[in-house]
C-alpha cells in the first residue's frame, strides 16, 4: 500500500525513454547505500521492457546473499528509503514455494520507485528476471501484456484492486515466458542491467 504520499491510482502511460536513466541513478544511490551487501541492482518490471506501457513507477531489484532485514532496513533507511510494512512485501510465492522479501518505498518527494530485495539465486529473484527478459524478446507479448494493462488501469484504477486481478494474469504470463526460457536456453543474468 502506498504511503500517503504516494500516488494510490493506476495511471498506465506509454513506455518513456527516460526510465532507464531514473533506473541508473536509483542503482548508483542503493549502490552506494548497500555497498558489498548489493551483489547485483536490476532494473525490473515493466519500465524495464522498452516499447511496454507502464505505471510511472521504477522498479528496481536488490540481490543480496541473505536477507538480514536489520541490516538491510538500516542502510536502506540512511538514504530515506521506507520499508514497505505490508505482509506481502515481506513474503511472495514463485513457482509455489514462499521466498522472503523486503520492498522499499522512496524517500519522501524522491523519483517514484519500488526497491525490492529478493536473495541472489531465489526462485522470486529469477522471475523477476525472466519477466522482464521475456517481455523484451516477445514482441507480441509484450504488446498484449501493455494494452492488458491499459484497459485494466482504465477499469479499476485503485492501485490495490488494480494489482489484486493483475496478479493471476501474471502467472498466465510467465507460462509462457518459462517456455520460452526453455526454448531459447535462458539463464539469470549476472550483474546489474
Amino acid at each position: 500500500m502506498p504511503f500517503a504520499d504516494e500516488v494510490s491510482t493506476a495511471d498506465v502511460v506509454d513506455y518513456r525513454d527516460e526510465w532507464a536513466a531514473d533506473f541508473g541513478r536509483l542503482a548508483e544511490v542503493l549502490r552506494g547505500a548497500l555497498g558489498s551487501v548489493a551483489l547485483a541492482v536490476d532494473h525490473v518490471g515493466s519500465t524495464a521492457v522498452p516499447g511496454l506501457a507502464a505505471k510511472d513507477c521504477v522498479d528496481v531489484q536488490v540481490r543480496v546473499a541473505a536477507i538480514d532485514e536489520g541490516v538491510i532496513v538500516g542502510l536502506m533507511e540512511g538514504v530515506g528509503f521506507r520499508c514497505r510494512p505490508e505482509a506481502w512485501n515481506r513474503v511472495e510465492v514463485s513457482a509455489g514455494r514462499e521466498y522472503r522479501k523486503l520492498v522499499f518505498a522512496p524517500p519522501v518527494g524522491g523519483r517514484r520507485c519500488n526497491v525490492h530485495v529478493r536473495e541472489d539465486g531465489s526462485g522470486n529473484a529469477r522471475f523477476a528476471l525472466l519477466f522482464r527478459d521475456y517481455l523484451r524478446a516477445d514482441a507480441v507479448a509484450r504488446e498484449a501484456w501493455g494494452e492488458f494493462k491499459r484497459r485494466l488501469a482504465a477499469g479499476l484504477p485503485d492501485l490495490a484492486s488494480y494489482g489484486q486481478v493483475k496478479a493471476p494474469a501474471t502467472v498466465v504470463l510467465m507460462g509462457a515466458a518459462e517456455r520460452w526460457a526453455a526454448e531459447t536456453g535462458w539463464e539469470v543474468p549476472r550483474g546489474s542491467r
